[in-house]
């Protein structure tokens, strides 16, 4: 993969991150800082294809020129499908950016049709009840709001395997393993808030999570963007213990800010939802940092995780973590 096929794929990920329009100041902000992040790599400046994805409107049919593969093609679909779904809800107008895109390369319609439905059943997902739970935006009958209906140390599982389980979909090297950790961590909000009695949705999870600093559309980018410019995807040049090492980082932050959200989430709901939006960010920066030093202590447990991983059934996966 050349420096123009890897230009080319990061900016039909940018298209595909701003074309319903809606992303609002935090997360324009989120994934402009990732650019600049990712923009220090010597292959990409990401900084300024995000200017011209937002300034210049680029076409379509030039930015994909490049990808000349039918591999190459396939990829860039898949990232692109990743990132309408980041947010777990996909718009018409992402749907008809997705039906371009498929459509200018040359992919087969059904084919491209049931990877998009792969991505959005792993996105509703998370929000799909497993046997035993309570009805999506119920609490348990019974339940005492800011009390919590299980002990501490099955939520304090709960968090941890849903870290580990993140980290290890990190390792992965297919694109969709990338499309879980997400819907994996609003998941995550969402059981703890029932825990604790407050009926949830997918509205209350997402904007929990927003209002940590957690960009769920630049989280994704981030994501891809890192393993891309990595090597972990395209064989691409810069030497193999570069590659471990990156793929190594970017599986500890999974880790790290999936831990964060869940303790923060079980502060916020046992504390009755008090805590304002300043304190919630607080605590999660707090949390972030204690989490990057737990992460080492955990990667025989991601790596044996990363094995055992089937990414034909993520949604499953993600409905029973």
């Amino acid at each position: 993969m050349d420096t123009q096929q890897i230009r080319s794929i990061l900016t039909v990920a940018l298209m595909a991150a701003f074309v319903d329009g809606a992303k609002d100041e935090r997360e324009r902000e989120t994934i402009r800082r990732l650019a600049g992040t990712l923009g220090d790599d010597d292959k990409v400046d990401l900084a300024g294809l995000y200017r011209d994805v937002l300034l210049s409107k680029p076409d379509l049919a030039d930015v994909i020129a490049p990808l000349t593969t039918p591999e190459l093609r396939q990829f860039a679909y898949e990232m692109a499908v990743g990132v309408v779904n980041a947010d777990g809800s996909q718009v018409p107008a992402e749907a008809e950016f997705l039906a371009r895109l498929a459509a200018a390369l040359a992919l087969a319609p059904a084919a491209s049709a049931e990877q998009a439905k792969a991505a959005g059943d792993v996105a509703d997902a998370a929000f799909e009840t497993a046997p035993g739970e309570p009805a999506s935006a119920s609490a348990a009958s019974g339940t005492v709001l800011g009390k919590a209906n299980v002990s501490d140390a099955e939520l304090d599982q709960a968090i941890l395997k849903a870290s580990i389980t993140n980290a290890a979909l990190e390792l992965l090297p297919e694109t969709i393993a990338s499309m879980a950790i997400i819907p994996l961590q609003m998941r995550l909000v969402y059981r703890v808030g029932q825990a604790y009695g407050y009926p949830m949705d997918r509205t209350q999870a997402k904007d929990f999570i927003a209002t940590l600093g957690v960009g769920l559309t630049g989280q994704y980018v981030e994501q891809f963007g890192r393993k891309l410019l990595g090597g972990l995807l395209g064989g691409l040049g810069g030497g193999f213990g570069r590659m471990v090492g990156r793929q190594a980082a970017s599986s500890g932050l999974s880790f790290a800010t999936t831990y964060a959200i869940g303790r923060v989430a079980q502060r916020y709901y046992a504390g009755g939802r008090t805590l304002d939006a300043q304190t919630l960010k607080q605590t999660f920066g707090a949390l972030l940092e204690e989490a990057r030093g737990l992460a080492p202590q955990y990667q025989a447990q991601i790596q044996q995780a990363a094995r055992t991983i089937d990414v034909r059934n993520l949604a499953s996966m993600v409905r029973q973590v």
